[in-house]
């Protein structure tokens, strides 16, 4: 790769390279208002991110929520280094391996062995669909074939295959494809603190969205399968954040219903929230934390070096696949299932966690970000100023339609890599800005 410049494979990539969520055009359109420029990256070390010309950029976006101790960390390459003179890969099906026995044991542990047995992918939106298929298999198992129904809330985001957008409510996303989607979810009110009116507080909001969850369970709950949710932050909604009384609740009433409680740690998991898993925050009457009957991780599990998802069941629903006919099995699988490299990054990725008390620096460092962005409060187009754990959000008030990429540029120019959303669905704008859009 020595002696290529920027403009080199800037060129190379616009020729071959179809990137993913990414309308080309708006790379190609260098003096267009929608322009989002296309930047080569040659190396990275810590929180850096470098092109070929030298230039560095602080990845503000842990390159898609997945990097969580830097890039190059030495530990998670001697890891790996050392995987690779070991077991580069092995098909898990009627094999196993030291990587996937311990991470499924550590992963368990974490979990206070609540949920007991991981089943293996690459991407979050696999493990969606893993989940989902396991659900509805289950009440198949149980005799109970009229279960097929999932729920998930308003602006929820669960992965863009065709699966994973039956529990998917962003319509970028899904509508395009809905033709393709056969049954899609129950759409539930979002949880989201925004909603809150006069004197109330985001718990009660919770508690009005949990009312309408017990509604229509007391009339479908015969008929649903799951309920899928993003604990505590829906990322793709626009960062919105809600209180942890609506998992409790939602864990109560799925109980009650017979229904199964699928929590889609995906992004909000791995230390992002102020706990391990985003859910441990809700507890139950006993102090306790709830648990999921069934739930996704991927993204930083991994420390972001390689793709590798997980769905973690309970033994209850494991026990139902276990008998003689093959057809009572869970048969669902890709060639790379539980990839002992993979599984060796995340074990690193744990080692991480544990040594160095991550969980604790995090607080810690939540605080001061609270501190360093509290002034923003006072700006007279940011609305919602919020924070959950290590993730913070505001929404700005502009009727700029190409606001969120022209503060992308700026932010490049400066050095710091973002990623523009655009505009996403909030409640309303206070009557001083009448007409206006808000973007995040």
């Amino acid at each position: 790769m020595a002696g290529h410049s920027n403009a080199d494979w800037l060129a190379r990539s616009q020729r071959a390279v179809w990137h993913p969520c990414t309308q080309m055009q708006h790379h190609a359109q260098a003096d267009a208002p929608s322009h989002l420029p296309l930047i080569p990256i040659a190396s990275a070390s810590g929180p850096w991110l470098t092109d070929f010309e030298g230039k560095r950029y602080l990845d503000g976006i842990s390159s898609w929520w997945t990097n969580l101790f830097g890039h190059a960390h030495p530990r998670i390459n001697a890891a790996l280094r050392d995987q690779l003179e070991t077991l580069e890969h092995v098909m898990l099906a009627g094999f196993t391996h030291a990587p996937v026995v311990e991470l499924s044991e550590r992963l368990s542990a974490l979990t206070g062995g609540a949920l007991g047995h991981a089943f293996y992918a690459s991407d979050g939106a696999s493990a969606t669909e893993i989940a989902l298929k396991m659900s509805f298999h289950t009440w198949r198992n149980r005799g109970r074939p009229e279960k097929t129904g999932f729920l998930c809330l308003a602006g929820s985001y669960h992965g863009e295959t065709v699966g994973a957008l039956a529990v998917t409510d962003v319509a970028i996303f899904r509508d395009a494809y809905a033709p393709l989607v056969r049954s899609p979810a129950h759409v539930l009110p979002s949880p989201d603190a925004r909603l809150a009116e006069a004197g109330e507080t985001p718990a009660d909001v919770a508690r009005r969205a949990a009312d309408s969850l017990r509604h229509y369970l007391e009339h479908h709950g015969a008929q649903t399968a799951a309920l899928i949710v993003e604990p505590l932050v829906q990322g793709a909604a626009g960062m919105v954040m809600y209180d942890p009384e609506y998992l409790r609740l939602a864990r109560a009433l799925c109980d009650e219903h017979e229904v199964h409680l699928i929590c889609d740690e995906i992004a909000v998991g791995c230390g992002r929230t102020g706990s391990f898993f985003a859910h441990e925050q809700a507890l139950n009457a006993d102090g306790l934390p709830i648990r999921p009957d069934l739930m996704c991780l991927s993204k930083g599990i991994s420390g972001g070096y390689l793709p590798l998802s997980i769905v973690l069941s309970s033994d209850a629903i494991y026990d139902t696949f276990l008998d003689d006919n093959v057809a009572r099995a869970f048969l669902h699988s890709h060639s790379y299932t539980g990839n002992p490299l993979a599984c060796r990054a995340a074990l690193a990725t744990l080692d991480l966690f544990a040594e160095n008390d991550v969980i604790a620096v995090n607080r810690e460092t939540s605080q001061k970000i609270a501190a360093a962005l509290a002034p923003l409060g006072d700006h007279p187009n940011v609305r919602h100023l919020r924070q959950r754990g290590m993730i913070a959000a505001f929404d700005v008030v502009t009727e700029d339609p190409y606001f969120s990429r022209r503060f992308y540029r700026a932010a490049l120019d400066q050095g710091a890599l973002i990623r523009p959303i655009g505009q996403r669905s909030v409640p309303p704008s206070p009557a001083k800005f009448p007409n206006q859009q808000i973007w995040h």
